[in-house]
């Protein structure tokens, strides 16, 4: 979800819900202890120069369980973090509590917010040898073309 998006779903709601994965509700005294711009300088497997940048949200709970944060409140911290980081209107990563720090990706189904699952990926697949498809591994096995030096397997 882009930073636009949910401006638009905040001024729309009377109240704010994030869905974990597993589909628990974050507890609804939620803080978002932070917003900020993250800028990712790295090189791939295959020895491409990469650049990446995402708005961050920090959920995060205490004891203080008559606290809640209403649409409102969260717009208006998105707009002070849009003046004084000069934000564009990039994806955003939410980063939650749980046993360790985890990084979710952020949807919205309507009702509640969505925190959704992030995966590793190769982002050099062709210089490590590995298909862009995966290979149905019985259609391999019984293709008389298959064998130890044809390089498919």
């Amino acid at each position: 979800m882009k930073l636009s998006e949910i401006k638009n779903l905040l001024n729309k709601r009377n109240k704010i819900a994030f869905l974990l994965p597993n589909g628990e509700l974050v507890p609804n005294h939620f803080h978002v202890t932070e917003v900020g711009k993250i800028s990712k300088h790295f090189i791939d497997c295959g020895g491409t120069l990469r650049t990446e940048e995402l708005i961050n949200f920090q959920l995060w709970n205490a004891n203080d369980y008559d606290h809640r944060l209403h649409p409102e409140k969260l717009l208006s911290i998105i707009k002070l973090s849009e003046r004084i980081l000069d934000l564009d209107d990039l994806d955003i990563e939410v980063e939650y509590q749980d046993s360790t720090i985890g990084k979710f990706g952020l949807d919205f189904d309507g009702k509640n917010f969505l925190l959704t699952n992030k995966q590793t990926d190769c982002l050099a697949k062709d210089k490590c040898g590995i298909p862009e498809e995966k290979t149905n591994l019985s259609e391999v096995k019984n293709s008389p073309s298959c064998t130890i030096d044809s390089g498919c397997c």
